[in-house]
């Protein structure tokens, strides 16, 4: 189960009654959430997001009557788990892009900014990458205006705004950079990084990290009197930025190869918790198309967002309430950043396909791999070696009905995706299959 937070008494009378529906539709989740006998069925979905959208309505009217600051945590928290939850379904039927899909996206794209933001060290590829997804999100909004509740669309909107405004931030601090200093910068985050992972290995790797320490020696030696100057011999623009990269970079390189990997005990538990679930994401991300459905993620988010804001004034704090030392913050500070942006990556590269055709989706992708190689291996001798080939698209052909793939009685979502790519199979085997037939 996650670890949302506990629920107290709501002290507002107008919203006890919002409060109680929003639990019991939050615990009809989860069950839905956790039962694998079956697909998820889009009515299912949709009639939670029907009634999760008229206690949203219901709490903005109470709180326009009223400005009282009372119960607010306890409410909005239980009504942003059953928004997650809901968005974490809409992803896993298919709906990816629907508005109340939206939603987990703005929470783990604002999460990682956060976190970027905080850690000051980024690639331009990476904000490009969040730019695109928030623009994407923007578009998805758009088409939803005449669709779905303006109250949910103002939440979205301004939960999208706020994910916009870290971006910027962060796109003027590297918007300084001479040109010629934006590839040391980026070898040197690249450094960093590769530092932070060495740091949370089962072996440490110390002769890998020395080889990183005598990259970065390379580049500290390239300085000119502590300045890295330009071709006309002037400090170039943006050089202070790089310098405390590196001076970073150096201290973090040396502090690692200190420890070799070691924790200090007291953090071991929150160590051992993020390393779990750094590597069950990454596990997750390595076989995606067939092994996850989306509201798996739930559980880790809320995990995750746990540890996070148990922080006090960002520092991680051991059963006493004492703060990590440099070592640990920087380490547990790293699993959770990178926790964070698997569940991003696993999000973004969701496809608009339900669970119940993404077998036969993945089916299709792996044929399509393979008659791609073997276009590109310079085909076949003979049409007999498409058999194989030809026998499973017909397989897939017959699970069709009425052009339609069918299951439980209902059209999941994605069939213009699958029917897309089984046309494909088909043209690239034709294709193949007439070549062969020409040579003969």
């Amino acid at each position: 189960m996650s670890d949302s937070p506990a629920i107290q008494s709501a002290l507002d009378p107008k919203e006890q009654p919002i409060l109680a529906s929003v639990l019991a539709i939050r615990d009809r989740l989860l069950i839905l959430k956790e039962d694998r006998s079956t697909y998820i069925k889009s009515k299912d979905v949709i009639q939670s997001y029907d009634q999760v959208i008229e206690q949203l309505q219901c709490l903005n009217v109470v709180r326009a009557e009223r400005k009282s600051e009372q119960n607010r945590v306890t409410v909005d928290a239980v009504l942003d788990d059953c928004l997650q939850l809901i968005s974490l379904f809409y992803l896993t039927i298919g709906r990816k892009n629907e508005a109340p899909a939206v939603y987990s996206m703005t929470t783990t794209t604002k999460r990682l900014l956060d976190h970027l933001e905080e850690a000051a060290f980024y690639l331009p590829k990476d904000l490009q990458s969040i730019s695109h997804t928030i623009d994407a999100m923007r578009d998805t909004l758009k088409r939803g205006a005449d669709t779905y509740s303006s109250h949910l669309l103002t939440l979205l909107s301004s939960r999208l705004a706020r994910c916009q405004e870290s971006l910027s931030t962060l796109q003027r601090s590297l918007s300084g950079l001479a040109p010629d200093l934006t590839s040391v910068h980026e070898k040197l985050v690249t450094i960093l990084r590769a530092v932070a992972a060495a740091n949370t290995r089962q072996n440490f790797p110390i002769t890998e990290v020395r080889d990183l320490k005598d990259q970065l020696l390379e580049i500290q030696a390239s300085e000119k009197n502590g300045d890295f100057l330009a071709a006309d011999r002037s400090p170039q623009r943006g050089q202070d930025v790089v310098i405390r990269l590196l001076e970073r970079c150096l201290q973090a390189v040396d502090l690692v190869l200190e420890r070799q990997g070691a924790i200090d005990e007291p953090f071991r538990p929150i160590y051992d918790k993020l390393i779990f679930i750094r590597n069950q994401l990454e596990k997750l991300s390595l076989t995606q198309a067939w092994s996850l459905r989306e509201t798996d993620l739930y559980d880790f988010q809320r995990q995750l967002d746990t540890v996070d804001e148990a922080r006090v004034n960002g520092n991680f704090l051991d059963a006493h309430r004492n703060s990590a030392d440099l070592h640990a913050q920087r380490t547990l500070l790293y699993l959770l950043r990178r926790s964070y942006a698997y569940i991003y990556g696993l999000i973004i590269s969701s496809e608009p396909v339900s669970e119940a055709l993404l077998p036969v989706f993945n089916q299709l992708q792996t044929l399509r791999r393979c008659l791609v190689e073997v276009k590109k291996s310079g085909g076949v001798s003979s049409s007999r070696e498409l058999y194989p080939y030809s026998m499973k698209l017909q397989s897939i052909e017959k699970m069709r009905v009425d052009g339609k793939f069918m299951f439980a009685g209902e059209i999941p979502e994605g069939q213009g995706s699958v029917n897309a790519l089984l046309a494909e199979c088909y043209e690239l085997s034709y294709h193949l299959r007439t070549e062969a037939e020409n040579e003969d």
